[in-house]
């Protein structure tokens, strides 16, 4: 089977006229360009012994963490077939208890493109978990639970925290990881097409289409009808609900809310807010007792 699929792909390298452009994604041999040498290259690592590529975060064309078939079948079909650009992570990023999560480069910075779920901070101290409304709603240190109390919604939508668990001292993200600050989102939100005095304001659904590029396009994680989702920047934002300060939980399936690093006032922080009915990005701040989804970014 192995070598009619490479006689396919050699066939169709060797009709198609030679094809570059500026990136990194699919730069296999690391010479500032994407051709016909990076699939020779992962075709012969992958299927005659050859020596691993020279870039294994730019070879993981389809970023699933590993490197196979389907990389070189993004490659050919972007290079020969009209496809998209290849837009590569910076490799799987894992975090101390060993869960695993893909990421995503957007515009300078890299993002995690699955929700944070961790439940120790980088130094092994335990966050610790709380399911008592009432203790919840009274904490002023960090805290995490799972929607619904219910570990069944991790492996999809992560964990939720309080706001405190962001700037705790022993740091909740992974080594080399932060959690954004209000800024690294505007920065985020203005490279997909913000205007800076769009980025500022506070509350609403701002900008255009900027949420719909940051959200899991189709159903199967949001309710209908999901405006303006295309995933087109690999995100995929997810609708994980949140936890009110009084303790209660609200909005799974419909809204993605995500905490940044960023004080609003003494007694509130500012989040990030996708919607199901809503292509654009809320801006706003609420209570620091809340819990929310996690996205870090890279150092």
């Amino acid at each position: 089977m192995k070598w009619a699929l490479i006689a396919v792909f050699s066939i169709i390298i060797l009709i198609a006229p030679l094809v570059s452009y500026a990136g990194e994604c699919g730069d296999v041999d690391n010479n500032g360009s994407v051709s016909i040498l990076d699939i020779t290259y992962l075709i012969s690592y992958l299927y005659m012994g050859g020596p691993p590529p020279y870039s294994i975060d730019m070879s993981d064309v389809n970023n699933d963490g590993g490197l196979n078939i389907l990389d070189i079948t993004r490659l050919v079909n972007y290079l020969y077939l009209g496809g998209q650009q290849p837009t590569c992570g910076c490799g799987i990023l894992t975090d101390i208890d060993g869960n695993t999560y893909k990421t995503i480069v957007i515009g300078d910075q890299c993002w995690m493109a699955e929700n944070l779920e961790v439940t120790h901070y980088r130094n092994g101290d335990n966050i610790p978990r709380v399911t008592d409304p009432d203790t919840w709603r009274y904490l002023t240190t960090g805290a995490r639970c799972e929607y619904d109390d219910n570990p069944a919604f991790v492996p999809v939508y992560g964990r939720l925290y309080n706001w405190y668990a962001m700037i705790d001292t022993r740091n909740i993200a992974p080594e080399g990881w932060h959690v954004p600050s209000d800024a690294e989102w505007k920065q985020l939100e203005m490279y997909l097409g913000m205007s800076q005095e769009e980025a500022d304001q506070e509350g609403g659904y701002r900008g255009t289409d900027e949420g719909g590029r940051l959200k899991d396009a189709g159903f199967l994680y949001w309710y209908s009808p999901n405006t303006g989702a295309t995933n087109e920047t690999g995100f995929t934002g997810l609708p994980g609900g949140y936890r009110s300060n009084g303790g209660s939980y609200a909005t799974l399936y419909s809204s993605g809310l995500f905490w940044t690093s960023t004080e609003a006032l003494s007694i509130s922080a500012w989040f990030r807010h996708l919607y199901y009915k809503s292509a654009g990005v809320s801006r706003d701040d609420l209570n620091k007792e809340c819990g929310f989804s996690v996205r870090c970014v890279k150092d």
